[in-house]
């Protein structure tokens, strides 16, 4: 391995000043700090070729080591353990640690690394170690409990000056330009603050990044000591003190520490991802020598803040991201709800400018200019709008130096140093555009400003004041620079948008075309079902109860026959080729379900057309109500319903009800006879059969083959469901107070009588939103119906609401189990419409929690 050739090894042994400290060979100075002692050793780790000038007096020898055996020098067990260390390391360069080495009747710490062919052993007088790293576990797990990266460098700071004891702590970030500010600071009260200070790049040289880079930590002891010089043969290469601890100090770096007072420093890099992220600076006003003990742990604590800082910084990005992705949808979802994609922009200004750092937002479109916060008018914004259109089409243009790529726009660059456009067209200046003022204005001194400092022979420039007054003038006209985040967000902006213009603008004419002619057919088969449906009701409700019957009675059946009429409605809807011929008997049978065994359903899985789907639906209505009033349910009976396919592929059903003793065929046939022996051959050409048998009904109904589909020809076994409708209500609802919240005045006012009847008080009825939300808010409800579709808007910010205050509510719809819900409501009840009043009070029940 060679030095590395930024470096200019020949200025070794020069004088450095401002004029080539950039060049400053700082990995082979040549000499070390005082504090501690070195030995360098041949690869192999066992002769000795150089050494540093105190290495015999401190380690206790009688004469120079240099040319001698390691083994000579330091004792058997003590080359042992050193040669270990090189042997776990391997062919890292990163120092092996060994604390409490005796040599001579000196008790010393030792770091040992290979690099460059050489062999570097650093002794330090031993230090305690066990209370350090007790007090590192607690800082440890003190940075591990913050949770956001704002408060992690904020608190930082404080927390490794409790542990170091160092007069100033600064948490100091590098920008992509190279430039420093310190972000979080801990301190003596007497000390001024640098905190928001700014040092331009030139304060950290390149090599000494580099060197950031490849040790993580250092030290200056004492910024006025005399440095021990290394000695070696005339033949031996300068060493490469890279990642030495002991390793001296540019002087020009001394100067800069003694012009400010300060006797001691010691910095700890903060590495994220291969990159120099920052450092953690400490300052000592008072010579103070940082044993090694204390350094591992300080490394340490450095290492965890940077992989913490790492993991929160990448979490808030995601978090933003989420967010900017949330409110690109909802821009998208304002967008295609009309044409108007203008407005919506500018009603989701506020949003957008939450996604991006800026002083000021604009949107330019169509000639309007709409501006939120610090922006210019559309007169000053001009030439940077004609110099967009310019450029490539559709281009995001982001610039932090605006005078430099437009100097004749005085009017513009004066106010603002930069600008991200955002192009919303391909063939206009539509664009959004963030704005932001000179970086300098936006600074905070944090220092005394009168504060002076002293001078070394290389002038007031070494000195932080006079850094910050260099860095103030690399700065000026330019703003904060657009980050890799930000330029994310604006490309993600521009194609969500220009796609959404595109389908406005180019596709608009086709799709309306198309919708026109779907609607018209809609249109069509909606008024032939409507008309169908409510030819069937107009029967139904003509037909006058018989001889005996009572006015309760006969709106009883005749709830229960639009019911089942609904029911078949909402599976044809849901699936225009009708449904299960299973289902629809286990759904009609279901309310009547007792004990295990007494009802019977089997039969192949066949799929009935839409038509012949709501004719069965009234049928087997009419035998389920008559087993249940007069019938096998009625008495304790057996039911069974079995069906079956003929060679000539007609489907029969068979309805045998046993068990019973006496039963007697009425005396007369009412209309729910009428309705099963007529309804299918008049309707679908087939056939019923009625025999009423002394020990109960038996049926049998013919569906013709072209109204049926097989799906499978293995039998099935049909559970009978329970409807809710059945199930009785709970006394515990009496007195509850109930919300309606219905756009249909006499649904709402129907619910409500039912409501009151059954014990309950109704609170309130709205039709809207705003409405219902003033209600809940004026005089909160114990229960609540919520109708999801209210006129041109949806119930479910009311729905929310009532989860936020822990209110149970169930939703009625009319689009029953094809109703879209969030994923966190889909447990809320919901009731189709229409329902019975045992419906809504059974999901109440439900919403409640009761069984």
């Amino acid at each position: 391995m060679t030095a590395n050739p930024a470096f200019d090894a020949s200025l070794v042994g020069q004088p450095i000043d401002l004029s080539n400290c950039d060049r400053e060979p700082i990995h082979i100075p040549g000499s070390i700090q005082p504090h501690g002692c070195l030995l360098a050793c041949d690869d192999a780790g066992r002769q000795i070729v150089q050494h540093s000038a105190n290495a015999a007096e401190m380690l206790g020898l009688g004469d120079v080591p240099r040319g001698q055996d390691l083994v000579e020098v330091i004792g058997h067990e003590n080359a042992h353990r050193i040669l270990n260390t090189l042997a776990i390391a391997g062919s890292r360069p990163q120092p092996g640690l060994i604390f409490g080495m005796k040599i001579n009747d000196h008790v010393f710490d030792v770091s040992a690394h290979r690099f460059n062919g050489r062999a570097i052993i650093e002794f330090e007088p031993a230090a305690e170690v066990g209370a350090i790293f007790s007090l590192s576990r607690s800082i440890l797990s003190r940075l591990r409990g913050l949770q956001n990266p704002e408060e992690l460098v904020e608190m930082a700071g404080a927390l490794i000056q409790a542990q170091i004891g160092y007069d100033r702590v600064m948490i100091y970030e590098l920008s992509p330009d190279g430039a420093g500010k310190v972000v979080s600071e801990a301190k003596r009260e007497h000390l001024e603050s640098f905190l928001g200070q700014y040092f331009p790049a030139s304060d950290i040289p390149q090599q000494a990044r580099a060197l950031y880079l490849r040790n993580p930590i250092r030290v200056i002891g004492n910024a006025s000591c005399q440095t021990v010089p290394l000695i070696g043969t005339a033949e031996e290469q300068p060493l490469d003190l890279s990642y030495a601890h002991l390793r001296s100090v540019s002087p020009i770096h001394c100067e800069y520490l003694r012009n400010m007072g300060v006797s001691a420093s010691m910095s700890v890099s903060i590495i994220i991802n291969g990159a120099l992220w920052g450092l953690i600076a400490c300052h000592h006003y008072t010579p103070k020598v940082m044993g090694m003990a204390e350094r591992a742990a300080a490394e340490r604590i450095g290492e965890f803040f940077a992989m913490h800082l790492d993991t929160l910084t990448r979490r808030q990005a995601r978090h933003l991201e989420r967010a900017a992705h949330q409110t690109i949808a909802q821009l998208l979802i304002d967008a295609s709800r009309g044409t108007d994609v203008a407005s919506a922009l500018r009603n989701r200004l506020p949003d957008l400018s939450e996604m991006i750092e800026a002083d000021g937002l604009a949107l330019y479109f169509d000639g309007a200019w709409t501006s939120l916060g610090c922006a210019p008018n559309l007169d000053e914004v001009a030439p940077l709008l004609r110099h967009v259109e310019g450029m490539d089409k559709g281009q995001v243009f982001s610039n932090s130096g605006l005078a430099d790529v437009l100097p004749d726009a005085g009017d513009l660059t004066q106010r603002f140093a930069g600008a991200l456009v955002v192009p919303l067209s391909q063939r206009s200046q539509n664009a959004l555009i963030f704005f932001r003022r000179e970086a300098l204005l936006t600074l905070n001194w944090a220092g005394d400003p009168s504060k002076t400092y002293e001078s070394g022979p290389h002038g007031e420039r070494l000195t932080p004041r006079k850094s910050f007054a260099i860095w103030k003038e690399t700065v000026r006209g330019t703003s904060i620079r657009w980050s890799e985040n930000d330029l994310r967000f604006a490309e993600a902006l521009r194609n969500s948008v220009v796609e959404v213009m595109l389908m406005n603008s180019e596709i608009l004419a086709e799709e309306r075309a198309r919708a026109a002619t779907h609607q018209n057919v809609l249109n069509q088969e909606l008024n032939h079902r409507v008309k169908n449906i409510l030819a069937l009701i107009k029967s139904l409700i003509n037909r006058h109860p018989g001889d005996g019957s009572t006015l309760q009675s006969f709106i009883e059946s005749l709830n229960g026959r639009i019911q089942a009429l609904s029911a078949a409605h909402d599976q044809v809807v849901r699936d225009g080729s009708g449904g299960r011929l299973g289902e629809l008997i286990g759904a009609e049978l279901g309310p009547y379900l007792a004990q295990d065994g007494q009802i019977e359903i089997s039969g192949p899985a066949v799929e009935l057309e839409s038509r012949a789907y709501s004719i069965m639906a009234l049928v087997l209505h009419e035998m389920a109500t008559n087993a249940a009033k007069y019938g096998a349910l009625a008495h304790g009976g057996h039911l069974g319903v079995a069906w079956t396919i003929s060679p000539e592929g007609d489907c029969q059903i068979e309805w045998i009800e046993s068990g019973l003793t006496g039963l007697m065929k009425p005396s007369r046939s009412g209309f729910g006879s009428e309705l099963l022996e007529r309804a299918l051959p008049f309707d679908l050409g087939g056939a019923s059969r009625l025999e009423f048998r002394s020990e109960g009904l038996a049926a049998e109904f013919t569906l013709p083959a072209r109204f049926i589909r097989l799906i499978d020809q293995q039998y099935e076994v049909i559970r009978p469901t329970v409807a809710a409708a059945k199930q009785p209500a709970s006394a515990a609802l009496t007195g509850a107070r109930v919300l309606i919240v219905e756009d249909q005045a006499l649904i709402a006012m129907s619910l409500e009588a039912d409501l009151i009847d059954h014990g309950m008080k109704v609170c309130g009825i709205a039709g809207n939103i705003v409405a219902a939300l003033r209600l809940i808010e004026k005089d909160a409800p114990n229960l609540a119906v919520l109708d999801v579709n209210l006129d041109h808007e949806s119930s479910l910010p009311i729905a929310e609401r009532l989860l936020e205050l822990g209110i149970p509510f169930v939703f009625a719809t009319g689009y029953g189990s094809r109703v879209d819900l969030p994923d966190h409501m889909r447990s809320i009840p919901v009731v189709e419409k229409p329902y019975q009043i045992a419906e809504i009070i059974a999901k109440l029940r439900e919403a409640r929690g009761e069984t």
